[in-house]
């Protein structure tokens, strides 16, 4: 006798927003340790291969942003520099350095949560990623969450000022 499903099956892969979240949980640890919270996962298959907050202060290291540690596990995973088949998921959007590095890795798709009037070049102040004069294949997707990653960032500079 045949079995009949009660309900709708639910979908198992993940979404843009169940990777943001995991990069959020990232940018809360960057919080609790004094850094600006942003979180980064690199994702390849449905897995995650790389991730990294940031850590600037921690390694008195200029490069040490969320983005840029996710690139460099994410590449020593697969054991190659060239991300053509994976995607990032940041809480924030990236800064010059960052979509630099997310162009020179090849990854096929950047997909943020808050936008960055101020320094961000995936969409805000520049569109780095994506210009077929730099060779970038990377698409753009903005403002997944935004209200969270920008409530978090938000939280964290007050604190500062208090």
């Amino acid at each position: 006798m045949p079995v009949e499903a009660s309900g709708p099956i639910l979908s198992t892969i993940p979404t843009h927003e169940d990777w943001i979240k995991k990069a959020l949980r990232l940018a809360e640890k960057a919080f609790s340790n004094g850094e600006v919270p942003v979180g980064a996962v690199v994702v390849k298959d449905n897995k995650i291969i790389g991730q990294g907050y940031n850590q600037k202060e921690r390694l008195n290291d200029s490069t040490a942003h969320a983005e840029i540690i996710a690139i460099t596990a994410a590449s020593n995973t697969i054991n190659d520099w060239r991300l053509n088949d994976c995607s990032i998921y940041v809480t924030k959007e990236p800064c010059p350095m960052c979509a630099g590095a997310i162009i020179n890795s090849r990854l096929k798709s950047l997909i943020f949560g808050a936008y960055d009037g101020k320094k961000g070049c995936c969409g805000s102040l520049y569109q780095l990623c994506g210009d077929k004069r730099l060779e970038s294949v990377t698409s753009v997707k903005g403002g997944i969450l935004e209200d969270q990653c920008s409530i978090l960032i938000k939280d964290f500079f007050n604190s500062k000022r208090d």
